[in-house]
């Protein structure tokens, strides 16, 4: 055969040309296809789990948020306390399903599951992109469920507050399944990541401003919350709102130096700790187990 022509049908070199290209590439996407469908069923198979996840973030919006509302005059946060705790409970509602991502991740190791998983020809990292879009897609879906009661807090059903509500949902979804990701892949054992998540999630959702303003917090806690990525979502879904209604500013969130950042940069920041956190994931989950 001379060296510029194809292989012929049936040798081993055209069976591993066959395996490239857009073959390849269908492959890699239809395993990622069937790892969202298999979170999005679990979801719908599970609706009672489901309901206590939004169980929470829905007793803190009325219960909390109710009997706050007549103690917090709205003339010191702009807006009515159920209206200023909104956005950080839609953040409790996509945290959840983007952690248990995470925990998923070890049990199937432990299970054998796992290893199972990754005898399909596809790529380890195809499957953990697979894993990371299935729990931002559930995790997104739960929080739509709660931004279906806006009207209930005092704002409008608007469709471009609606869209950019949705936009700051997803992306924080994103980032808080990757770091989920990049926790799991580096620990071993399940009751550790358990035992790390309750030590640092109620932190890290106090030092969000879901529940009151960063303003409040002594000058540490303001440079923690700087770099908790639950804080930025929140400070978007926030200053999203204040943007289509002026007439109802936004309180002080997160500050770079002094002075609250562009929004569009806290959306890089945001994005762009949750790539690195995928990347990192990814690297090591390419080594063997």
């Amino acid at each position: 055969m001379t060296s510029g022509a194809p292989p012929a049908p049936g040798t081993a070199e055209h069976a591993d040309t066959a395996g490239r290209g857009p073959t390849r590439v269908r492959r890699e996407l239809r395993a990622v296809h069937g790892l969202v469908h298999r979170d999005l069923l679990r979801l719908s198979s599970q609706p009672t789990h489901t309901a206590l996840m939004l169980l929470q973030p829905v007793l803190y919006l009325f219960i909390l948020g109710g009997g706050l509302a007549a103690l917090i005059p709205t003339s010191t946060l702009g807006v009515g306390y159920q209206t200023y705790l909104f956005p950080g409970m839609l953040m409790m509602t996509v945290q959840t399903p983007a952690i248990m991502v995470g925990i998923r991740l070890i049990t199937d190791r432990q299970s054998g599951y796992l290893r199972e998983l990754l005898m399909a020809p596809v790529s380890r990292t195809t499957l953990l992109l697979g894993s990371c879009a299935g729990g931002t897609t559930v995790a997104a879906v739960q929080g739509t469920v709660l931004l279906a009661l806006a009207g209930a807090v005092g704002l409008p059903y608007d469709p471009a507050l609606l869209a950019l509500l949705m936009a700051g949902m997803i992306l924080a979804s994103f980032t808080l399944t990757a770091l989920s990701l990049a926790l799991a892949v580096t620990l071993q054992r399940a009751e550790v990541f358990h035992m790390l998540l309750g030590v640092v999630m109620m932190p890290l959702l106090f030092l969000s401003g879901g529940f009151f303003p960063l303003d409040a917090l002594p000058g540490w806690a303001r440079s923690l919350a700087a770099v908790n990525p639950i804080a930025y979502g929140v400070d978007l879904l926030r200053r999203s709102i204040t943007l289509r209604m002026p007439d109802r500013p936004a309180v002080s969130g997160i500050e770079w130096f002094g002075s609250p950042p562009p929004p569009a940069l806290e959306a890089a920041a945001l994005l762009g700790a949750g790539v690195l956190a995928l990347v990192w994931a990814a690297h090591r989950f390419k080594r063997p187990d």
